[in-house]
């Protein structure tokens, strides 16, 4: 059987962050799933590194995803272009690729968070207590796409 690491990293995502209203900013999210940089200067020396803490199963989910997005011609990899071009090592330029990862799967979780809060009855919009669907709520999740390590699109539609 074949495993879909994108797809585990997704569902992963989807699990372990499905409670996001528990996070006050994109910055607390950062910082429980260990994107958020750690100082780490001596003297005149400026650096910063990841956190060892936090959850790392999303810290994986996030840097596998990372690895992938300047292999190909995405988002992700114009935005580590432009770290590199503006003085960055590649390892600063992929820590902020992680950041950056991290900010945009809050926003989306947040977004997908009010849409749920915002659903009626039944988990859709208009529905009411009356509605002729009976028993199963359903989860409105939009969905999460990204590319896994051959290169594919994988979409995760929850």
């Amino acid at each position: 059987m074949e495993t879909y690491p994108a797809l585990q990293g997704a569902a992963r995502l989807l699990v372990d962050g499905a409670k996001v209203h528990r996070f006050v900013d994109r910055n607390r999210f950062a910082s429980w799933n260990g994107t958020a940089p750690l100082d780490a200067s001596s003297g005149d020396q400026k650096r910063h590194r990841l956190s060892r803490a936090g959850n790392r199963r999303i810290n994986r989910t996030l840097h596998i995803v990372a690895v992938v997005q300047p292999r190909n011609a995405t988002e992700g990899r114009r935005y580590y272009d432009a770290e590199k071009s503006a003085g960055k090592t590649s390892m600063e330029s992929m820590r902020a690729l992680k950041r950056r990862l991290s900010n945009v799967v809050f926003a989306r979780m947040v977004e997908d968070q009010k849409r749920r809060e915002a659903a009626g009855p039944g988990g859709h919009s208009g529905t009411t207590l009356q509605s002729s669907v009976r028993g199963a709520m359903r989860l409105c999740l939009s969905s999460i796409t990204w590319e896994d390590t051959r290169g594919t699109a994988v979409r995760l539609v929850a």
